[in-house]
């Protein structure tokens, strides 16, 4: 490991000030341009990462039901619940056609545009 000796941040300093002293004026400009773009889209990437998840409770309510309870109660709660599901499932399906139509109208618009 002696190139270790060899690297110091002094010298990399002097090192980079001679080699900006022979650049010429336009080229420092858009030398800083290009980094300032460069800073900016990593900027951007960074910031877009980060997506709070918003906290949602998930509750599960357990019933409890007495030992004398008839058939006939037992059937009555599973056509609630039964109805229950389908009226989710549903308006999930809904949705689901909702973003697939949209997800649609973005693909359709980039074919027309040749993407």
């Amino acid at each position: 490991m002696t190139f270790l000796k060899y690297i110091s941040p002094l010298k990399a300093l002097r090192d980079l000030r001679g080699y900006l002293a022979t650049r010429k004026k336009h080229e420092l400009w858009f030398m800083m341009l290009a980094l300032a773009i460069t800073f900016g889209i990593i900027v951007v990437f960074v910031k877009d990462s980060h997506v709070p998840v918003p906290y949602k409770k998930n509750i599960i309510y357990v019933d409890s039901w007495p030992i004398t309870r008839t058939e006939a109660e037992i059937r009555e709660k599973q056509k609630v619940d039964e109805a229950k599901r389908q009226e989710d499932e549903a308006a999930f399906l809904e949705r689901q056609k909702k973003r697939q139509a949209d997800f649609k109208k973005y693909d359709d618009w980039l074919k027309k545009h040749g993407i």
